[in-house]
């Protein structure tokens, strides 16, 4: 069987309504170990995930978040019988495959992360509304440094530094996600946090929010 229609073409998720919690709700290891005879079951991971997925992938990979997105979970249902609960929870799991796919677009990452910080850099254009215009300089002000903060690091130090500020993982899941030992997921964090300050200055929104 194939997976649900869903996965082939997809826009940005909407959040699930909230309801409350039912007593026969499938955790999300049951979820995927069902959907080995059961493949429609995985549809119900992109109904709880989706939606963090996709901020995760729009944040750092901008128009083209939709299209991995769906991949990302193209490559969960064909993998998820090397899925391994006691290693690492389903959320972390997909994070990681979206990482992963990132990978191969990390010189457009780069090019979008400087774009971002040259665009923020530009006055507005003549003939804008006042009120408008403002607006948009105040996102874009706070964005530009942001942008080119995350342009100046290594690829793996900013893995490790995304994974931590915007997919909200462990140093644990992500040392898993990476396959690295924990302790140079925190070097490679201290490190990326000490370049990203040296921009952004102590109120960084990289900073551990937790």
């Amino acid at each position: 069987m194939h997976p649900s229609p869903v996965w082939t073409d997809v826009g940005p998720p909407e959040p699930p309504a909230p309801s409350a919690a039912r007593p026969d709700r499938r955790s999300d290891a049951e979820l995927v170990a069902r959907s080995v005879t059961e493949p429609e079951s995985f549809a119900e991971l992109f109904d709880r995930h989706a939606a963090e997925v996709h901020r995760y992938l729009g944040r750092r990979a901008g128009e083209r978040a939709d299209d991995l997105l769906s991949e990302t979970f193209l490559i969960a249902f064909r993998r998820r019988t090397d899925y391994r609960p006691e290693r690492l929870d389903v959320r972390p799991w997909l994070i990681g495959i979206a990482t992963n796919l990132l990978h191969g677009h990390a010189r457009a990452e780069r090019r979008r992360y400087r774009a971002l910080a040259r665009a923020a850099a530009q006055p507005p254009e003549h003939g804008d509304d006042p009120a408008d215009s403002a607006g948009r300089w105040s996102a874009e002000a706070l964005r530009g440094p942001l942008a080119a903060a995350l342009a100046g690091l290594h690829a793996r130090d900013r893995d490790v530094l995304l994974l931590f500020a915007w997919g909200q993982l462990s140093y644990e899941e992500i040392a898993a996600v990476l396959d690295v030992p924990t302790g140079t997921v925190r070097s490679r964090l201290n490190r990326a946090r000490r370049q990203t300050r040296a921009v952004l200055g102590p109120a960084s929104p990289l900073e551990d929010p937790r």
